[in-house]
């Protein structure tokens, strides 16, 4: 039987018409392997980094590593039910969290969502949790102080609006409660709060919370948390999270202080996220990219210039050193990202010397710039006091034979440690906290015994409060020290009345 050429030719035109080329995009991939919160899918070859996608039992993830043949990807809630051979669907979005101002007094978690009990938070508003900091042009330097209300931070190393300073320590030795006390002291200061905490136990935010809104600070403060029984991606999100909400405010011409506490534990999440995902470690096992890690997220806190609204972030981030050593890999990457840090020892926390700042280790890079003119002419010669008093108390204690000299500074020194000690959630304001150090570093309290030296200084602040109003207010008012024998004045009056104990 022979085929004819015509009729093959006419076959072959009509596949030829019936043919449509029908290009098919799928955004579907399939789960190859799942466990200990990290999926490998394949099929999503076009899918972003840093991507959202959503798996079949409706558990977010975020696209991680893109490899050759499959995309790491870290899963953002439970997935017990995701399988090998899951569907998983890019959703174009980037990671992003809502922002503005109706978060204010809210507790959520680093996907945004409340996490408070106290019903849905209603925003219009989002942001991608990763952005490029602010340019150098768009900046301006850091001029303006932010008062944390505690007396050995105001006077010994400031910190200014727009700066990062690091709060390093052991655990146990009083970081939190610095971030606490400079949170409750911005309450009248126009300032937003962040408090992002970072693989805590939940009763420990819990008690943060209750003693934010006991203040009253809970009106201007949005606590963010990735509790310590959370899956580390959500550790490691946090922070981000924070900064974006910060930057709403920023760009709007507002002032935000944001607190991280702590940087180890999200550094030690990512080293586990890191790990799981097959990336390669490097010193302590921390991955290659565990600076670039902190340094993109503390680059975004600046001061911007007045063509950008003038606002600012301010960064206090923490973290924990083992045995005091500020040596090891993360807190030396920190030092070395932030504008000074606050060293906290715990020789002096339990010594009785609170707040357990340590004079000599502790440095503010921004300096002067950051204080009141009043502060900085009281506080002047503190720091050098203060360190020359710990060299002569090491000394002093081999030999009994002092010279008078000698004696007046260990005296003087004794006095300073006890003036620069402060009660917990008791932020002073700065008009007062210029008063006592006049009074100390001018010599007037030397005739005072250190034992009533915290009696002293209680004793005078109600007395300033209710016959010198005038001389806080000038301070509050220029920032500039009112005449010297007014203040000498006040603290003599004040003296008459003071009893001092047998």
């Amino acid at each position: 039987m022979s085929i004819k050429a015509e009729e093959i030719s006419a076959l072959i035109k009509k596949q030829i018409e019936n043919y449509q080329s029908e290009i098919q995009v799928s955004d579907v991939g399939t789960v190859i392997v799942v466990g200990d919160g990290i999926a490998r899918v394949h099929g999503l070859d076009n899918v972003m980094a840093g991507e959202l996608v959503e798996f079949s039992n409706g558990s977010m993830g975020m696209a991680q590593n893109l490899e050759e043949n499959n995309v790491g990807i870290v899963i953002l809630g439970p997935y017990s039910e995701i399988r090998e051979g899951s569907e998983v669907r890019r959703t174009g979005r980037i990671m992003e969290v809502p922002v503005g101002e109706e978060l204010v007094g809210r507790v959520v978690n680093p996907l945004g969502q409340p996490v408070d009990g106290l019903g849905p938070i209603n925003t219009t508003k989002t942001r991608p949790i990763e952005s490029p900091a602010t340019g150098v042009m768009d900046r301006k330097s850091v001029h303006e102080p932010l008062q944390t209300g505690i007396k050995a931070i105001d006077a010994l190393v400031p910190i200014g609006r727009g700066q990062r300073e690091l709060i390093i320590g052991d655990r146990q030795t009083g970081k939190t409660s610095v971030a606490i006390d400079t949170i409750l002291n911005q309450a009248d200061q126009n300032m937003i709060c962040i408090y992002v905490a970072i693989g805590q136990k939940e009763s420990t935010v819990r008690g943060t919370v209750e003693t934010l809104r006991k203040h009253g600070a809970l009106d201007y403060t949005i606590v963010v948390t990735a509790s310590a029984s959370q899956p580390a991606p959500l550790l490691y999100l946090a922070p981000y999270a924070g900064v974006s909400m910060a930057e709403e405010f920023m760009f709007n011409g507002k002032h935000v202080l944001i607190v991280y506490d702590d940087l180890s534990k999200q550094a030690s999440a990512y080293r586990e996220l890191s790990l799981l995902l097959r990336r390669p470690p490097g010193r302590e096992a921390f991955p290659g990219d565990v600076f670039y890690l902190h340094s993109r997220l503390l680059e975004r806190a600046a001061k911007l210039n007045d063509t950008h609204g003038a606002g600012s972030i301010t960064a206090l981030p923490f973290v924990e050193t083992q045995a005091g050593d500020i040596s090891a890999y993360i807190p030396t990457n920190v030092i070395s990202i932030t504008d000074g840090q606050i060293f906290l020892q715990s020789d002096l926390f339990f010594s009785g010397v609170r707040p357990a700042i340590n004079a000599g280790l502790s440095v503010s890079r921004v300096g002067g710039s950051a204080q009141i003119k009043a502060m900085k002419k009281v506080a002047g010669t503190l720091r050098l006091d203060l360190a020359a008093f710990r060299e002569l108390e090491a000394f002093s204690q081999f030999g009994s034979d002092l010279d008078k000299a000698t004696q007046a500074k260990l005296n003087r020194g004794a006095r300073t440690v006890e003036v620069l000690k402060q009660d917990l959630n008791k932020p002073i304001k700065v008009e007062k906290q210029v008063m006592i150090l006049f009074a100390l570093t001018r010599g007037h309290l030397d005739d005072i015994p250190v034992v009533d030296i915290r009696r002293f200084e209680d004793d005078f602040y109600s007395y300033l409060d209710h016959n010198h109003q005038q001389v806080l207010d000038h301070i509050r008012t220029t920032g500039e020290l009112p005449k010297e024998d007014e203040i000498v004045a006040a603290i003599s009056e004040f003296k008459k009345t003071f009893a001092i104990s047998e």
